[in-house]
């Protein structure tokens, strides 16, 4: 299948769960035409002045990479703040070394291209919250405090015996039954 996108055919609209602050606006011609790519996603975006992109995170299972087609904007990574500008191709690997975060600093939108790698399903970590997001379900979960692993299995001997006990009425059951078939 092969799809072209021309500029007239851009329709960025702001994601309905954005609060102030992360009025980020995307291209819905995507999903418009239900084009869903197998390992790769992408994602038409405008940014407004003075808002986020998103809060700062990184993907456990995505490398990300933004093609910067017009305007300006702060990129926070870990090594600090710096301005990224129209023609500047950033690369965001999958890890925490890839965290990022764009503000539109400027008075002008600032257009881009967001492409993604996707195996179907990715964790985004978020360190300025703690919290983690499992895609592409978007449930959200707290890092802290993390259960212990056997946290809650302690009566496993009890689950056990309940799953005995079910297994050797149904084997009575079938016996009984054979034998009332034999009669």
């Amino acid at each position: 299948m092969i799809t072209i996108i021309h500029p007239a055919d851009r329709d960025y609209r702001p994601h309905p769960n954005r609060t102030d602050g992360f009025r980020l606006l995307t291209d819905t011609f995507r999903q418009m035409h239900d084009i869903n790519p197998q390992y790769l996603t992408f994602d038409l975006r405008t940014l407004p002045p003075h808002q986020y992109n998103a809060a700062y995170h990184f993907h456990r299972y995505a490398d990300e990479m933004f093609v910067i087609f017009s305007g300006a904007a702060t990129l926070r990574t870990p090594d600090g703040l710096q301005e990224v500008a129209a023609g500047d191709i950033i690369f965001f690997g999958a890890g925490e070394t890839g965290a990022h975060q764009l503000y539109n600093h400027t008075a002008e939108p600032c257009e881009y291209l967001d492409l993604r790698t996707s195996i179907g399903h990715d964790v985004c970590e978020y360190p300025d919250s703690d919290k983690l997001i499992l895609m592409p379900q978007a449930d959200s979960l707290n890092r802290h405090p993390q259960p212990a692993y056997f946290d809650g299995e302690e009566n496993v001997d009890e689950i056990w015996n309940r799953l005995r006990a079910k297994q050797e009425a149904k084997a009575a059951n079938r016996k009984s039954t054979e034998l009332e078939e034999q009669i």
